[in-house]
This record gives structure tokens, C-alpha cells and sequence, in this order.
């Protein structure tokens, strides 16, 4: 399990520094100017939240929970916890508008990767069960 946290851990890590490296390249490209101490706290608050959604998946693991009760329970801890981060690191500012078109956003993307796994898996599964098949 702790084997499994750390890989885990470790892909969100390397998922966020991934999105830090496309944005410092934005960045680079736009000429815009930003301190050192800026780019390191970014790119630590953006760690945390590679850190997070690693650790989160844990969620969608082997329980008794419906999809439905492991979906809400994500999305609520994810959205609480990018708050957390967006609003402490200066991201969004505190705003009806800011925080309205952030949900907005965050609901969207949140939904295209959900389904995108849901068909992945249900591809799998498709695939599995049709191997399965020609082996009787």
C-alpha cells in the first residue's frame, strides 16, 4: 500500500511538473517577466496538487462504494482542495465572478476526464470480456 501511494505520489508529481514546464514555457515565449521566488512557489503549490490528485485516485480503488458515491466524494475533496491551493497561491482571487468562472472550468475539465476513464475502462472491459470469450 505504501509502495503503492508512493508511485502514485510520484505521478502526480510528475503530471504537475509537466503542466509547470507548459506554463513557464507560455511564459518564456509571452516574454513575461517573473521573479525566481514566483516561478518556485507556483511550482510548489502546483506539486501539492499533483500530490493530491495521486493520493486521491486511492478513491476510485477497491471498496464497497458505488461510482457515484466514489465520483461525489472525489469531486468535492478535489474542488475543496484546488480552493485551497488556487486561493492561497494567488490563482483566483476571492471574486463571485473569479471563483463562478473557476467552478466553471474545474466542473468541465473535471467531467472530460471523468468520462474519458469511464470509456477507457469500459473499452478495457469490453476487450477483456471478449478475450475472455474466445478462450471457451
Amino acid at each position: 500500500m505504501i509502495v503503492e501511494a508512493i508511485k502514485r505520489c510520484m505521478l502526480g508529481i510528475a503530471y504537475s511538473g509537466l503542466i509547470t514546464f507548459s506554463i513557464i514555457t507560455i511564459l518564456h515565449f509571452t516574454e513575461t517577466e517573473t521573479s525566481v521566488s514566483q516561478i518556485w512557489s507556483h511550482m510548489l503549490y502546483s506539486l501539492l496538487l499533483g500530490i493530491y490528485f495521486g493520493l486521491a485516485s486511492f478513491i476510485f480503488g477497491d471498496n464497497d462504494w458505488s461510482i457515484l458515491k466514489q465520483t461525489v466524494t472525489h469531486f468535492v475533496l478535489s474542488i475543496s482542495f484546488y480552493y485551497m491551493i488556487a486561493l492561497s497561491a494567488g490563482w483566483v482571487s476571492l471574486t463571485f465572478s473569479s471563483v463562478f468562472w473557476t467552478s466553471i472550468m474545474f466542473v468541465l475539465i473535471y467531467v472530460v476526464f471523468w468520462f474519458g476513464h469511464y470509456l477507457y475502462y469500459k473499452r478495457l472491459e469490453k476487450i477483456m470480456n471478449a478475450h475472455l470469450s474466445e478462450k471457451d
